[in-house]
């Protein structure tokens, strides 16, 4: 311990006494701790065992009832709970091996800099040179491009892997389950619509026909096929696309926002702009749905519809282009 002077007003308080633990004075206890230790690393490697089986084993719709989360993924809450408990056995194996049974004797060290000598820094250059010139990688030039050629392939063994996070998307992206003849079913009715459902100034909102809300991969379709409806007077139509694609001055448009994929429900019947209330994109629904405000890049894509021989409105097509926030520059 340093007393406090004029150069060092502060004085060091120096080290506490040590205090041996049970372990350093009793071998029994010892025991015990190198037990628990083994203990917890069995038990992380039994983890990751069941964390594989789960993987393997558990299908992915299965759901299962958790008190207090409700129904969950099954495959989930299984691949977390093990996983999780693999890397917290690890960790408080590594703990209790350090607190118990690794020495505790503190050591004190006196700050030095970081930095090397001159005399290191040139031994160090003079060390790779050496070597490099050792190598022959210059002469050698056989297996310097091998070697180049090794190193710059073995990342694709990762990439390969990604393969297996999941099927193919192919066309998914591009492609809705609107096609030519779905009928336009009302979302809050489900009820086929007809054009004198649609009256001048109101939004109705529309999806495929054919979609059930309890079949699986349902939200997946309605998050792309998801439509909203509006009737124009087709002489305040100004886009001359958007008039032959509409029916009587009724226009349907993609409800997905081309920002960040919000649905659009806001709808201003004097202006014909529809409004996306996350961040204020607006589109004009008269001109093509071209964006007049905000942070959208795209118009809403539109879907061309008919009516068919039962007076029911449906699609002639799916969407021109994908639906939603742009990807890859619009597929």
């Amino acid at each position: 311990m340093k007393a406090a002077d004029e150069k060092n007003p502060f004085a060091d308080p120096g080290l506490p006494p040590h205090e041996p633990r049970i372990q350093d004075l009793d071998e029994r206890a010892a025991k015990r701790s190198e037990r628990t230790v083994a203990l917890l690393f069995t038990l992380s490697m039994l983890a990751t065992v069941g964390f594989i089986v789960s993987f393997v084993t558990i299908p992915v719709d299965q759901s299962v009832y958790i008190f207090m989360l409700g129904h969950v993924s099954a495959l989930n809450f299984a691949l977390g709970m093990t996983l999780g408990v693999a890397l917290f056995a690890i960790g408080a194996g590594a703990v209790h091996w350090a607190r118990t049974l690794m020495s505790d004797h503190e050591i004190a060290d006196e700050r030095h800099p970081i930095e090397a000598s001159p005399e290191v820094k040139a031994k160090v250059m003079d060390d790779f040179r050496q070597g490099a010139k050792e190598s022959v990688l210059g002469r050698r030039k056989l297996i310097r491009n091998t070697m180049f050629g090794a190193l710059a392939l073995f990342p694709l063994s990762g990439v390969v892997l990604l393969r297996d996070l999941g099927p193919l998307p192919g066309t998914k992206l591009r492609e809705t389950a609107w096609s030519k003849g779905k009928l336009l079913v009302n979302m809050n009715t489900n009820e086929p619509l007809r054009p004198s459902d649609i009256i001048v100034g109101s939004l109705t909102f529309a999806q495929p026909e054919g979609l059930d809300p309890h079949e699986h991969g349902f939200m997946t379709e309605i998050a792309k096929a998801a439509l909203m409806l509006v009737r124009i007077q087709p002489d305040d139509i100004k886009d001359k696309q958007a008039l032959e694609w509409s029916h009587e001055g009724i226009l349907a448009y993609s409800k997905i926002c081309t920002h960040v994929g919000c649905p659009i429900s806001l709808y201003e019947q004097q202006t014909h702009h529809a409004l996306c209330p996350c961040h204020q994109s607006t589109f004009d629904l008269s001109d093509g749905a071209k964006v007049i405000f905000g942070p959208a890049g795209h118009a809403l894509p539109q879907l061309r519809i008919g009516v068919n021989d039962e007076g029911y409105l449906e699609a002639l097509g799916d969407f021109d282009e994908p639906v939603g926030p742009a990807f890859w520059e619009r597929g």
